[in-house]
């Protein structure tokens, strides 16, 4: 037989390829003549001997037929799945004998033993760990996307575990499978004998679920192989009715020759001709988007899944889903929640084991496994250092986190050929099946129908000559006698004569003569709609789209499989990543992160702001802008190198989160800091006449167009040449036709055309820009338009203003134009009248029209964001006015605008405001002061928090072994201690207004803090709701051992913010 016979795709578009094409016939004996047994293809000498008769034959040609006839019982009765129900035989005689057991889903369960038995001893002649393995995956929610058999028991798991022995697990049907079997008793299918003709079973199953899409299939035969991916219900449904929308119409046959009498038992074949449609493999393919694997994971490449579905065969690529998580220590870890369909997870585990092991893979430090009832989930934790993308992708590549799906959608006809099927061929074979399913159905309910109303009309017939019929009843000798008599007398058939004969008298009232009418009726009015249906090729498809359609809204559900038209590759992760403003914020100490911009509340002028982000001691915001997640992002660094990165790769993290050490991001040195920040679009690189414009401390200027910096990378390249001890303070993106403003921390600024800088390119220096006076810096820059574009609506206010924050919080907007051209390399005129009360310039912004929020930022980490138009006009020799009051020792290090009106912003209910106002005392005057001393003693002895607990605010209890003053207000991350005698370890978080006291040698520490500013100090309406209740909020400190060393009012606490003291416990 030859495989280009068997497994030719069937292109139902191509008249030379149809759903009847068969193979050559199997050689078999065919006749006896002549002492020669004639066979298909050569004749065989029959001998004589003392034996018998002998047939003497060549063994390459009994091998040939033997092993043919081998492979085809294994093709067409064990590996390969029947297109039409979409189940092997195994499968199909589970089922069956299930439903002969009466299994069916409000059924009670049955051991599985007693299952195997039933298919083993009446359909299934094989071994029964076969045929429990088959019953069983039918049951594992990690093999099937929509379960046939509900199990109840151990069936096995995803690690790769056995099912438990068959004399344990319980099982019966799962709902969805009476769509299988439903109409099996209406004649709908063909009947065979079984093994040894004592039972009958179908060939195959009525089938309203298609389930060959659905379910899927694994097999291997002789010579092929089966493969076929699993789909989703809802998307098969809404691709069939599609193939069905589009049927040609020339398929359907004329049935005006039929009869209602030849119809009833016409050959389905003849009323429904041989279905065909003029849909296309991408007509379907706007229903089905691809396979649906009930593990869910992510599949790639529109092209590759396009081409199994063209021709049957192809490679699918499936990726695991894996998130990376940022924990509370700073660490990374990678959460696996879903991984490719028939990966082991067991052997997956162990093979990420044995990679770290081995040194294959670096960064992992720990691996969990913490699945359960609720779904998967692997913990991978990473090293400190390591690069969490770096490592995923790694995974990946050397791993079954990614793996590919060889589909071969091989699958036997309506006549038990095996053929390479695409989608449409398995979708024209469903309907073909559904087509015949409903035709003999309703051929067999309209034979019903009739033999119904046949008796019917006979009971009518009888009742209008009810005295007669009883008195001939009566008079009959015996029951064959009443039947003859009946017959004779009234002419009824013996069908009719027996149905009265067995009528009950209680039948013969009134009221059951209505019943009778009425049910007379009701049956005319079935078969005149059977008939209607029967004579109508159009109506029969019709009746499945509305079966199929009753069967979506009953069993439709989302998919699991997410689809990536992109080559895995070649597509962008951008793709999968939503186009949304973000904040950047980056630290001088070299931690980044991006959040989204309504992080922060508007608040007035001259406010103390919110915490921005958690930072480390000694550390500050260094840069915050505005960028894309589509954006890219360039890097430029203090020593004059560049790195780039998307925007979307960037950690993203709440107000109070520190971020990520962008030296897990960017291949930087450990000395080296990111010094400045370039956000750039697709078309910023597609136009030519953009430059990359550069100033450094000493006061050199560069200029670079930006074609030079678009293939950078993560390593990085020099962006500018260096002279000694000098460094990069800002870079611009501009035309190379603005002015250039160059603004010194004292106070000094110059202004020159960008055309007296010559373009050079990358790895260059740069001209001079200003002279400097050996004490100062060059602090920024900016590039202003020399002329101003004019606005389209004339009533629209147009402006271009530098505005400038001392460290202070002084801050003014000053005109452009107030500002000098000056030659390049002067020393320039004056910015700011600075002294003691603003301190130096801290930042510099040009602003226009479009911005319409300052964010301004300090050391501290606090942030306040203002209305542009709040902050006043003013000439260069003005000092400001004020715009934030940092703390004591707190500065202001840098400011940023936004050009859109954030409408989002977070605002505080009328009626949590209230809360905020009664907490203190309600909340501490209702637990009493007992309860609170039992909630400290209990967290100190499990060495946590003790704390009040309520929503937005708690009291912090910890120990600390240090130096015995009391300090409030400092920013604490995390803090621990040892002591020497006891050696008792505790962490401490959330701890900010903290206070460290020494008695007889012991040292403790107290801590208060407000929720919703995190790991930060409590915000400035927080401190004043606690200012104002002080009396009546208790701080408790305590021992390791639970025991409170001393319980005070905040009120005692409170005045010593900032400053060191002892509390004098006894």
């Amino acid at each position: 037989m030859s495989d280009d016979n068997l497994l030719r795709p069937l292109d139902l578009d191509d008249d030379s390829s149809t759903v009847e094409d068969t193979p050559p016939s199997t050689p078999a004996l065919t006749a006896q003549e002549g002492g020669m047994l004639v066979g298909a293809q050569k004749a065989w000498d029959i001998k004589d001997t003392e034996f018998g008769k002998i047939a003497s034959v060549q063994v390459v040609d009994e091998m040939k037929k033997s092993y043919l006839d081998y492979a085809m019982s294994v093709i067409v009765s064990r590996a390969l799945p029947d297109a039409r129900d979409g189940l092997k035989p195994v499968h199909r005689r589970i089922l069956y004998g299930m439903k002969e057991l009466a299994l069916t889903h409000p059924a009670k369960y049955k051991k599985c033993a007693r299952i195997v038995g039933e298919v083993l001893g009446k359909y299934h002649p094989h071994g029964d760990s076969a045929v429990y393995e088959a019953l069983a995956r039918l049951a594992q929610d990690f093999s099937m996307r929509y379960l046939l058999v509900d199990g109840q028991g151990n069936f096995g798991s995803v690690d790769g575990d056995s099912p438990a022995a068959m004399r344990y697990t319980e099982a019966r049907l799962a709902k969805i499978t009476s769509e299988l079997l439903s109409d099996l008793d209406k004649k709908t299918v063909d009947w065979i004998d079984n093994f040894d003709g004592t039972f009958q079973e179908p060939t195959v199953l009525p089938a309203l679920l298609p389930n060959l899409l659905l379910m899927g299939s694994d097999g291997i035969a002789v010579g092929m192989a089966t493969k076929i991916p699993t789909h989703n219900l809802s998307e098969v449904v809404d691709a069939l009715t599609t193939l069905i929308h589009q049927v040609d119409s020339a398929s359907l046959p004329d049935l005006t020759n039929f009869t209602d009498e030849t119809i009833v038992s016409a050959p389905h074949s003849d009323l429904t001709g041989e279905f065909n449609s003029t849909a296309t493999v991408d007509d379907l393919l706007t229903s089905i988007q691809g396979p649906d694997f009930p593990t869910g994971g992510i599949i790639y490449d529109a092209s590759a899944i396009r081409e199994v579905y063209a021709t049957g065969k192809g490679k699918v690529i499936t990726r695991a889903v894996a998130d990376i998580e940022e924990t509370k220590t700073g660490k990374f870890q990678i959460i696996v929640t879903e991984i490719p369909y028939q990966v082991n997870k067991a052997k997956l585990i162990q093979k990420i084991a044995d990679l770290v092991r081995d040194k294959k893979i670096d960064g992992i430090s720990d691996l969990r496994d913490e699945s359960d009832r609720e779904g998967l989930r692997i913990v991978i934790e990473l090293k400190k250092a390591s690069k969490p993308k770096s490592v995923l992708n790694n995974l990946f590549k050397h791993t079954e986190l990614q793996s590919s799906f060889p589909a071969n959608m091989v699958a036997l006809d309506g006549k038990g050929t095996p053929h390479l099927m695409n989608l449409k061929t398995i979708l024209t074979h469903y309907v073909q099946h559904r087509q015949m399913v409903i035709v003999r159905r309703s051929q067999f309910e309209l034979q019903e129908a009739k033999a119904r109303i046949h008796i019917l009309e006979g009971f009518i017939k009888a009742l209008d000559n009810l005295d007669a019929v009883i008195e001939t009843i009566k008079k009959s000798k015996d029951t064959d006698d009443a039947k003859k008599n009946l017959i004779q007398k009234f002419g009824f058939s013996d069908i009719q004569a027996t149905a009265i004969l067995d009528l009950q008298l209680r039948r013969l009232s009134a009221l059951e003569r209505q019943k009778i009418e009425d049910e007379y009726n009701a049956i005319l009015q079935t078969i005149k709609a059977l008939l209607a249906l029967l004579h109508n090729p159009q109506a029969v498809l019709d009746t499945i789209i509305t079966e199929l359609s009753a069967l979506k809204k009953e069993y439709g559900d989302p998919r699991r499989t997410k689809v990536v038209k992109g080559k895995l590759g070649e597509f962008s992760e951008e793709d999968l990543v939503a186009s949304v403003d973000n904040l950047v914020v980056i630290t001088r100490e070299g931690y980044i992160k991006r959040m989204p911009l309504n992080s922060y509340r508007t608040q007035r002028r001259g406010g103390k702001g919110v915490v921005g982000m958690t930072t480390k001691d000694e550390d500050e915001v260094l840069h915050m802008t505005v960028a894309n997640t589509h954006d890219y992002c360039l890097f430029f660094t203090d020593l004059g190198k560049v790195y780039a990165i998307r925007a979307f790769e960037l950690p993203e993290g709440s107000r109070q989160a520190k971020g990520q050490a962008i030296i897990n991001l960017l291949s930087i040195e450990q000395d080296e800091k990111v010094q400045a920040l370039l956000t750039l679009t697709k078309a910023n690189f597609a136009d030519q006449s953009h430059f990359v414009t550069m100033a450094t401390q000493k006061g050199m200027v560069k200029k670079t167009p930006l074609a030079e910096y678009e293939s950078i990378r993560t390593s990085g390249k020099i962006g500018i040449s260096l002279r000694d001890n000098d460094k990069l303070v800002k870079v611009v993106l501009s035309n190379g036709q603005n002015y250039i403003v160059l603004i010194t921390a004292l106070g000094k600024s110059i202004k020159f055309k960008e055309t007296d800088v010559t373009a050079t390119g990358r790895d260059t220096m740069g001209v001079k820009g200003m002279t400097l006076k050996p004490e100062d810096k060059v602090l920024t820059m900016e590039t202003v338009e020399i002329k101003p574009p004019k606005p389209d609506d004339k009533r629209r206010k147009f402006f271009r203003e530098i505005l400038v924050v001392t460290e202070h919080g002084l801050g003014k907007r000053t005109n452009v134009e107030e500002y000098p051209e000056q030659k390049r390399g002067g020393q320039g005129v004056k910015v700011a009248e600075l002294s003691d009360k603003t301190g130096q310039v801290a930042a510099i912004r040009l602003v226009t029209e479009d911005d319409e929020q300052v964010v301004i930022t300090t050391k501290a980490a606090q942030v306040i964001k203002l209305p542009l138009k709040n902050i006043k006009v003013l000439g260069r020799s003005t000092q400001g006015v004020i715009l934030m009051r940092p703390h004591p020792g707190d500065v202001v290090t840098s400011v940023t605008t936004l050009q859109e009106k954030d409408d989002t912003i977070w605002t505080v209910p009328d009626s949590e405001r209230q809360l905020e106002k009664t907490w203190i005392l309600g909340e501490i005057t209702r637990l009493g002061e007992d309860s609170l001393l039992k909630l400290c003693q209990s967290a100190a002895q499990q060495r946590q928090h003790a704390y009040v607990p309520y929503s937005h605010y708690q009291v912090g209890v910890a120990i600390l072994a240090k130096s015995g003053q009391v300090y409030l207000g400092n920013n604490v991350e995390r803090v621990s201690y040892s002591e020497t005698d006891h050696g008792e370890e505790a962490a401490i978080t959330n701890a900010v207004i903290q206070g460290e006291v020494e008695q007889s040698g012991r040292k403790f520490l107290v801590a208060l803090a407000c929720a919703h500013s995190g790991d930060s100090a409590p915000c400035g309406r927080c401190r004043q709701i606690m200012a104002e209740h002080a009396d009546n909020c208790l701080v408790l400190v305590a021992d390791p051992k639970g025991n409170v060393k001393r319980v005070t009012s905040l009120k005692t606490l409170l005045p010593y913010a900032f400053t060191p003291t002892h509390l004098g416990i006894s």
